[in-house]
Parts: C-alpha cells; structure tokens; sequence
C-alpha cells in the first residue's frame, strides 16, 4: 500500500496506528500513532492543486516558528517532524507531498463556539499569535496561494462561472445568485484601500476559524495551528474571517439555517481580537473591522456559489448541493450581522 511507504519514510517500525482525521476542507490529514514509541504525530497530504508549492508552505512554517520561538511565545508551538532521510516534505509515486507534524496531547477542536467565553479565549488566542508574528522587521514569508486575497479575482471568477455554468445550476442557485449579485460592490471600498495603500501590510494567518485552535479539555486554548495559508496582506481580513467563523450558530454547511448570526459572540470575538492588537492597529484598520466582517463573509460565499456554479472541483463535497448549503448560509450569517450593525449606528444597508 502507498501509505504504508510514506508513513516508513517518517518512522522505523509497522507496529501503527493509523486514523483519518475529515474536519478539513483541503489537504488529506491522518493521526498516526507509533505504538512503540506511544507517540503520536499528524501525517498530512499537503493538497498541491490548491496549494502548488507545497515547498513554500513548509519553509514559511519554519519561519513562523522561529519568530514565535525568538519571541518567548507562549503557547504550543506545531513542528514539523524531519522524515528519516532528515527531510520536511516527502513526495509519494504521484509526486504528491507529505509531512508530518507535532502532535498535541489531549487536545481538541470546535467547529462552532461552544460558549462566549470559548470564543473570547480563542480570538485572544489569535490576537496573540498575530501581535507576536508582527514584529517590526517581519520574516520574509512568501505567498503560498497567489490571489488568494485578490477580491478583485475572486468577483470576476464568479462573472464567469455565471456565464459558463450549466443552466441546472443556474436555475438551482436562481435566488442566491440574485442577492449575491445585489451585494458585488460590497467589496468595493476594500479593494480601494488596498490599491491605494491606505492599510498596512501584516502578516495574518488567512485561516482563522475555531477549529485552527486547540483547546485542552477544560477549553483553555493551547495551540494555533494549520500555518499553511500565512501571508503578508491586510490584517482586516484575519479579523473579517474570525467573525465570519465564530458568530455562526450553525454548521456553514446547513443550508436551513435562519437566524445564524450570534450578536454576542460578534462583541466578545471583536473584544478577544483587540485584546493584544489594539495598541497595533492603524485608524483605518480600527474603523473598518465592522465592514471587514461583512466583507469576509460576503467573499467567502462568493467563493462557495462560485465552486458550486462550477461543479464543485475546488472545496469537497459530501452531495452535490454540499457548496449551495454553504451559500446559503453564509448569505444567512451575512444578513444578520449586517442588520445588527444597522441596528447599532452602522449604516451597512440590507441583505
């Protein structure tokens, strides 16, 4: 078996446990536990459609770590584990990448906030790991998904899936097509700031919904982890995403949610955020985190509607209407935060 190849790549014995871990949406991820050893490590298959230098993911893990290290960082730091011929990444006969990882002991994740004071804990969390990796002289990582955060791309790719889907998806997806298309200058003033260099350049982690937190079991955060989408970019869009994955009451894959939005998870998420940055933020940075919020949420549908009108080939899918569930959510989530901020001074208009 080929996984049994690359897992002797990393350890010396066959005497393993070996258990599939199906929380994420992109690489192919395994707990393998060394039975001689009782030890335990993360095998992943680093996705190489999505990410197509894998070598880039691994080295800019190594510079996170060392800045983290270099700066007294306090919580569980995730290594890679060097295979036996002392390298990070090992390719397998289709030439897909492997690594192994550290492993934390009696730790779990959350797909939703289970509490305020868990979500308030976790983007603390976050907001610590992002003022540590935020030094003045930040380490020169380079971009492991080209346009990833090009919003501009992301709005012209949805124009052509609209133009080249089938008309059954068309026709499926009719109503969320329509406030979608309602909302595509939403982005708009984002994209400006951005062009004009009116927010500053920041390291983010580009992927920081709860479950990118390990939490020991009396949910006391120990651990960031899943560094693979770092990048220097706005830090706008680490906040947006934050709110976009704790304030949901819901799984983003219920497509029958009503009334998702958490308004008190949005007050203490944004409060837990601050926490370590506030000190940090630049004006703009600061008066626009409600509008990123929305912003986040609105791309990330887009990308979902985006997948779904064009056969779902980039997020898995367990049924075909999977990525139109997860439109319909995030349109959801969208339309209450948006009429909360309304409700609160902010004049974000209506879904």
């Amino acid at each position: 078996m080929e996984l049994n190849d690359i897992i002797a790549a990393f350890i010396t014995t066959n005497n393993y446990e070996l258990t599939s871990i199906t929380d994420g949406l992109i690489n192919t991820t395994y707990l393998l536990e060394n039975k001689d050893q009782g030890k335990k490590f993360i095998l992943q298959k680093i996705n190489n459609h999505v990410f197509k230098q894998p070598e880039v993911v691994v080295n800019n893990h190594l510079m996170i770590n060392e800045v983290l290290r270099s700066n007294n960082y306090q919580f569980e730091i995730i290594e890679p584990i060097p295979s036996l011929a002392g390298k990070i990444l090992v390719k397998d006969k289709n030439g897909q990448p492997w690594r192994m990882l550290s492993f934390v002991e009696n730790s779990t994740t959350f797909l939703t906030a289970p509490s305020l004071q868990t979500a308030f804990d976790a983007a603390k969390t976050f907001s610590y790991f992002l003022n540590t990796v935020n030094t003045e002289q930040l380490p020169a990582i380079e971009d492991s998904l080209p346009n990833f955060l090009n919003f501009e791309k992301r709005v012209a790719d949805y124009k052509d899936s609209l133009k080249n889907a089938e008309p059954y998806f068309i026709e499926n997806a009719k109503t969320e097509i329509e406030i979608t298309n309602q909302l595509l200058s939403l982005p708009d003033r984002w994209i400006e700031m951005e062009k004009n260099n009116q927010i500053p350049k920041r390291i983010i982690h580009a992927d920081v919904k709860i479950s990118n937190i390990l939490f020991d079991q009396n949910r006391n955060p120990l651990a960031v982890i899943d560094l693979d989408t770092m990048m220097i970019s706005t830090i706008l869009y680490d906040f947006g995403t934050m709110i976009q994955s704790y304030t949901n009451t819901t799984q983003e894959d219920d497509g029958t949610a009503q009334n998702n939005f958490n308004p008190e998870m949005y007050k203490v998420v944004k409060e837990g955020f601050l926490f370590h940055l506030k000190e940090k933020l630049t004006p703009e940075e600061y008066e626009n985190l409600d509008y990123a919020a929305q912003v986040a949420i609105y791309i990330q549908e887009l990308r979902f509607l985006t997948d779904y009108l064009n056969g779902s080939t980039y997020y898995s899918i367990m049924h075909p209407e999977h990525n139109l569930d997860r439109t319909k959510n995030q349109l959801e989530l969208l339309k209450g935060l948006r009429e909360y901020l309304e409700a609160n001074g902010f004049q974000s208009g209506k879904v």
